[in-house]
């Protein structure tokens, strides 16, 4: 799936604009603003992420639109992460810590090929977001790899384009504007980004220049945008798809009942830990008898799992059906620990869910252990 690129310069799609943060020129309160995302958005590549990075950067321009004003910025922006656990993370990494007036998402570079996976992680963004707080705006982000580096829309950025149009999101194709320089001879992709996706601070200032320019637009320029906030338009009543993550969320993990072989605690200090800046709080056990359970409401469940170089094979039965073995161990493993979403099969409708786990007391052959590490779960 390819479409060629449309309408303007092929960077920026305006489409609904940013009437709330327009209107918030006038005012004096204070501001929240808040970045979901992977690696990218955290800052990655960059030699000091908070002043460097392309979040950073936008952050520190729309202080300097809204002078005088307390704005705060929320790093949202977890490595390795796409917009189906952007979904579940929402409510505790971005509306825990304030209510957003404006959020950036960013997931192009990590979501997979699955397109319908894609449209109910970004659709279950913006449809919590529109239902938490109407009245905020968002702003969706494509950032440069190898894979959309192309004359025409690439499947990642066309998957989450379809959702940006049907509900008039604004976006700023940062790819495309990397691809022209580089047609143009302009930029070296590789000088700029060595590894191919994380860019040095060159590329993460290029991204802030292109979100500036739309920013300058929609904030300062002419309001060219639609000006009825109406209710229909903000959520319309059907979606993409009606098993999109609207009601997707993260539990910790005392919310599972658990088998007296596992303990909660915390990682050992100097264990290394990738991907996630948030406490590790987590139920352990490396006992083969070792097992849980949990019930949510929805029309899927998961778990998110600390796996690293001890982690071992578990199994699950969903409403009492047979049970079915699962191994998360894999290159990136023996190197760190990190969270890693399991989800389970998508339910016909939304019901009561009874999740049992079972740890095997089996393991991957690189594997040092059979860890089960249970970090969240999530429900949908």
């Amino acid at each position: 799936m390819s479409h060629r690129s449309s309408g303007g310069n092929g960077i920026i799609a305006p489409r609904r604009g940013l009437p709330g943060m327009r209107r918030k020129l006038a005012g004096s309160s204070p501001l929240t603003v808040a970045f979901l995302g992977g690696s990218i958005t955290e800052g990655a590549g960059a030699s000091e992420p908070e002043t460097a990075g392309w979040r950073a950067l936008t952050g520190a321009y729309l202080q300097s639109v809204y002078e005088g004003r307390q704005l705060r910025c929320i790093n949202a922006g977890v490595g390795g992460t796409d917009s189906s656990f952007g979904a579940h993370r929402l409510a505790e990494h971005v509306f825990h810590e304030g209510e957003p007036d404006l959020l950036f998402v960013e997931f192009s570079v990590n979501d997979g090929d699955d397109r319908e996976e894609s449209v109910r992680g970004m659709e279950g963004i913006v449809r919590q977001c529109r239902r938490l707080n109407p009245d905020m705006d968002l702003i969706f982000i494509y950032t440069a790899a190898d894979k959309n580096l192309t004359g025409y829309k690439p499947f990642n950025i066309a998957v989450h384009e379809e959702v940006a149009g049907y509900y008039g999101i604004p976006s700023v194709d940062c790819a495309a504007g990397v691809y022209a320089l580089i047609q143009a001879g302009e930029l070296d992709w590789k000088q700029c980004a060595p590894d191919g996706y994380h860019p040095l601070d060159e590329g993460h200032a290029l991204y802030a220049a292109f979100v500036r320019r739309y920013l300058e637009q929609a904030l300062l320029g002419e309001d060219d945008s639609p000006g009825e906030p109406a209710a229909e338009i903000l959520l319309p009543s059907v979606p993409l798809d009606h098993c999109n993550y609207e009601c997707g969320g993260m539990l910790d993990c005392s919310s599972a009942s658990y088998s007296p072989e596992f303990c909660i605690g915390e990682l050992p200090p100097g264990e290394p830990l990738m991907n996630w800046r948030f406490p590790t709080v987590h139920a352990w056990t490396d006992d083969p008898v070792g097992g849980f359970s949990f019930e949510v409401t929805g029309q899927r469940a998961g778990l998110v799992l600390l796996c690293g170089p001890d982690t071992g094979i578990f199994e699950y039965s969903l409403n009492g059906g047979v049970f079915t073995e699962v191994n998360l161990f894999d290159e990136w493993c023996p190197g760190a620990y990190r969270p890693v979403p399991f989800m389970f099969p998508l339910q016909a409708e939304r019901a009561l869910m009874r999740i049992t786990i079972r740890n095997t007391g089996r393991r991957d052959s690189r594997s040092a252990g059979t860890g089960l590490r249970v970090l969240k779960l999530l429900h949908s």
